[in-house]
């Protein structure tokens, strides 16, 4: 990925045997009982089509609630077994806000982030971008400054080695404005951003952007190499009951698999959204086995990341519960 342009090639999740082991399949065959030979099994490991990779969103709770260091992201996820880094904006926010985002707080933010990844041998692959103004408000000064906004975190991105940055289409609620508000943003991020050899993805993540055909539109329009789609697996939520209250939940939302599968054809990256599981370790909402053929099926054969958001497991066992599910389900599609 010298280009950090996102190159999907199909390899070893570096989890080690011991975890893929747990789902090889086995053949036994035994031998004459009167011949005394012993029975010989054999192995065979089926590699997942992807690589992992952990969203730093997973762990929020932690450096939120519990005052974790976000500087441990590389070591955490190192231990969990994965092999590529999603960074999160606004859980660096305590360090970066006091400053104003000034370049030496930036600066800061790179190298630690940087030495971090070194140490543990690990990918930066993106960094998913929160709260630095709305792409889609019909207001064309706003929207301006909200893409001039994004301009350091694609120089974070860029000089990180990651291939993109995640960004938000937030802003009209209006389906026409909304998507010219939209294709005007994702433009003139894109274009900076393609002198830094950075892809700009769109994550369905509420509102209209959680429509998939609307969104899947907006990046036909667009039509830049730079600027794709992150699919996930759960935002597809279009309009909340109480948009003030999170837990009122869903009133209106999209058909989550006709969903990825619309987002797919534009898709750099890939999230694997995750909440509670049952007693098989499936997670309840989420046929995984069906959304991962999905991705497969695309095409797509590079980084997914883990997003656990549950509230009962604890958000250690959430990733891990996450993650040998994705391994468990890669052994069954076709």
């Amino acid at each position: 990925m010298k280009r950090r342009m996102f190159i999907g090639n199909s390899a070893k999740v570096g989890i080690g045997l011991s975890i893929l082991g747990m789902y090889a399949c086995k053949e036994t065959k035994k031998s004459d009982e009167n011949a005394n030979v012993e029975s010989e099994t054999t192995e065979k490991d089926v590699e997942p089509f992807f690589k992992l990779s952990l969203a730093q969103w997973s762990i929020h709770k932690m450096i939120l609630e519990e005052g974790v260091d976000p500087y441990t992201f590389a070591e955490k996820a190192k231990e969990w077994g994965f092999d590529g880094l999603e960074y999160v904006s606004q859980l660096y926010n305590n360090t970066l806000e006091p400053s104003n985002y000034s370049a030496e707080a930036m600066q800061e933010f790179v190298d630690k982030s940087n030495a971090e990844a070194k140490k543990h041998e690990l990918q930066n692959l993106l960094i998913m971008i929160d709260g630095q103004g709305d792409l889609a408000t019909s207001d064309p000064t706003v929207r301006k400054n909200a893409v001039e906004n994004h301009y350091k975190w694609v120089d974070a991105a860029a000089a990180m080695g990651c291939h993109a940055i995640r960004v938000n289409l937030a802003g009209s609620t209006d389906p026409v404005e909304w998507k010219a508000n939209s294709v005007d943003g994702l433009t003139q991020l894109s274009t900076y951003a393609q002198t830094k050899s950075i892809n700009i993805l769109v994550e369905n993540h509420g509102g209209l952007s959680s429509n998939a055909a609307m969104l899947a539109d907006v990046m036909s329009t667009v039509n830049m190499e730079n600027c794709g789609t992150l699919p996930d697996f759960g935002n597809f939520c279009i309009r909340r009951k109480d948009p003030k209250d999170y837990s009122a939940g869903c009133a209106e939302s999209y058909d989550i698999y006709k969903g990825v599968e619309e987002l797919m054809v534009h898709a750099k990256a890939v999230s694997a959204k995750s909440h509670d599981f049952n007693s098989d370790g499936d997670e309840l909402e989420i046929d995984y086995v069906r959304m991962l053929q999905i991705v497969k099926d695309a095409g797509y054969t590079g980084f997914i990341g883990v997003e656990y958001e549950g509230s009962i497991l604890s958000e250690t066992d959430g990733i891990i519960a996450t993650r040998d599910l994705m391994l468990k389900s890669a052994q069954q599609l076709t």
